[in-house]
């Protein structure tokens, strides 16, 4: 509860200094993500739309992990999701983080700021294509914390992402 709270406060200094503070630029290149629902920094109409160079000037991370998904350790890097949420101004507790297919998965928002979440663009170095789980792979930082290696944090790990929607 106190992790809600403190993302609370956090997307509420967003969307008071946000507009004022800076603004989100405007993609050049092909858009890979977009972000909607309540947005203080929208950069496309209502919505915040994002080119691979934009998310690549975001604080992110890399990690060295093993997942359900990839044999032997693969090393994954991109924006961290909290850094997003944060570009975009993102006002709200739950994500509907959707793919190019239309799956999606119900992720609370809670989890960009009590884990290292990765919205992965590289693996080994390498941008990831459609073919091989990209253009985004929201990833959880098995690295960091193994207790999260378990089938609820896997159900949350979407890949191929095109939007995340920001709900209440």
């Amino acid at each position: 509860m106190r992790i809600l709270a403190h993302l609370a406060v956090l997307l509420a200094a967003l969307s008071v200094s946000a507009p004022a503070a800076w603004s989100l630029d405007k993609p050049t290149g092909p858009v890979i993500l977009t972000v909607k629902g309540k947005l203080a920094t929208p950069n496309v109409g209502e919505t915040a739309q994002f080119d691979l160079a934009m998310l690549e000037k975001l604080a992110g991370r890399t990690g060295k992990m093993k997942t359900p998904w990839t044999e032997g350790e693969t090393e994954f890097s991109g924006p961290l999701v909290r850094s997003v949420l944060t570009a975009a101004g993102a006002q709200g507790n739950t994500l509907l983080v959707r793919a190019i297919n239309d799956y999606f998965a119900t992720v609370p928002a809670e989890d960009a700021l009590k884990h290292e979440t990765i919205l992965a663009t590289r693996a080994n170095g390498k941008l990831m294509s459609v073919r091989d789980k990209g253009p985004l792979f929201l990833i959880y930082p098995f690295d960091l914390e193994p207790g999260l290696y378990n089938e609820a944090y896997f159900s949350r790990s979407v890949w191929q992402i095109k939007e995340i929607e920001v709900k209440p």
